[in-house]
């Protein structure tokens, strides 16, 4: 097993909380990881018929356990169970007793804030992190954003074109029916590829409508329930306004880059090389892991893109009540000064910058005119 960060504050939570929620995609390692923590908890996966039976016929017997708690994984399968742990917790206000694991996040956030607010610490668990994965090693950047960060991938030695076909398959086959009805598979499935195709950009959904023939509202829906189930996040635009954060189109990415790169047709390292958006993937794959980061150190992100009506963007941006922190994502082995063009362009009317940064995939770390030049694998 990989050793995964989310370890220690998971167990921690756990010591004050009476319930523990555990989210994040389907293949991410929740249920490895809540057996891997609590090694003494009795585990039940509402995935299984007939467990999911006799939760429905009987809750309360159903969370009865001679252990010291219980995994109830797939938990939203039967959100009900949700009022019956309520009524256990509030009887018996000790810490650690149930840990609730699921891979749809509209259901799972709906049920826990009607139910169990208060009562529970919420987490997510995502795809590897770089450094979960590698560490500090440097690897080929084809190999790294064809394979993905999927733990099963790399545990089981999976072929990631056959197991990236298959998970979309279960995706869009059995885990997008329990959520909504969608009628038409065929333009949805579309909708996937044409979402890896914007990979960085901001999400527009007029032509996005026209282009596949769906309702603008259509589309809307659809988005949501990537975002939902833990397939693509949407970045949204910084200001200091807050009211524009929320007017302004957001960007849009990939939890896992493997995925994404699959979904635009690569098949083996090699066709990496010669996709035309390479630089978007490796631009994802970045900003994804600032995301594991901060869900791994049980913290909610903050971060955000800039675009100004003179076209200057910022490629990402974590906000910070003192100052912002800059970052640049570069795909280029060697340093130039277009690199660094944007933030000198940003910088020249916002003092208030507290970490200027350039992620590139090029070798070293230095600092270049008070700009922080950081290799990927160092991040």
């Amino acid at each position: 097993m990989i050793k995964r960060n989310l370890s220690s504050v998971l167990e921690k939570q756990a010591q004050s909380y009476p319930v523990v929620t555990l989210t994040g995609p389907r293949q991410s390692g929740k249920t490895t990881l809540c057996k891997h923590v609590f090694q003494n908890f009795e585990y039940k996966n509402l995935e299984d018929p007939e467990t999911l039976l006799i939760a429905q016929s009987d809750p309360k017997a159903f969370l009865k356990t001679k252990k010291e708690g219980l995994i109830i994984d797939e938990f939203q399968r039967f959100p009900k169970l949700a009022s019956y742990i309520q009524v256990i917790v509030d009887e018996n206000k000790s810490a650690g007793q149930f840990i609730l694991s699921g891979s749809q996040q509209l259901e799972l956030s709906q049920t826990v804030s009607q139910s169990l607010a208060g009562r529970t610490s919420i987490l997510k668990l995502l795809p590897l992190s770089y450094k979960e994965l590698y560490k500090e090693k440097k690897v080929s950047l084809e190999d790294l954003l064809y394979k993905g960060f999927f733990p099963r991938v790399h545990d089981s030695k999976l072929n990631p074109t056959e197991a990236f076909s298959s998970y979309v398959s279960t995706y869009v086959e059995r885990d997008i029916r329990q959520i909504s009805e969608v009628h038409n598979l065929r333009s949805f499935n579309l909708f996937l590829k044409v979402c890896a195709s914007q990979i960085g950009q901001t999400v527009n959904f007029s032509k996005i409508s026209n282009d596949l023939g769906v309702s603008y509202k259509t589309i809307q829906s659809w988005l949501s329930l990537l975002e939902a189930s833990f397939l693509v996040f949407t970045l949204p635009s910084y200001f200091k306004n807050l009211k524009k954060r929320v007017i302004k189109s957001p960007k849009i990415y990939f939890y896992d880059i493997g995925l994404a790169a699959y979904l635009l047709g690569a098949k083996s390292p090699e066709h990496i090389s010669v996709l035309p958006n390479k630089g978007s993937l490796f631009e994802n794959f970045i900003v994804a892991d600032f995301y594991k980061r901060s869900y791994n150190a049980g913290i909610n992100p903050e971060f955000y893109f800039y675009r100004d009506n003179s076209g200057l963007e910022i490629d990402l941006i974590e906000d910070h009540p003192e100052g912002p922190n800059l970052y640049e994502i570069k795909m280029g082995s060697t340093y130039t000064s277009d690199f660094s063009k944007n933030i000198n362009s940003y910088i020249k009317n916002n003092n208030t910058v507290q970490k200027k940064s350039i992620i590139y995939s090029g070798d070293g770390d230095k600092m270049v005119n008070s700009i922080q030049l950081v290799a990927y694998n160092q991040m």
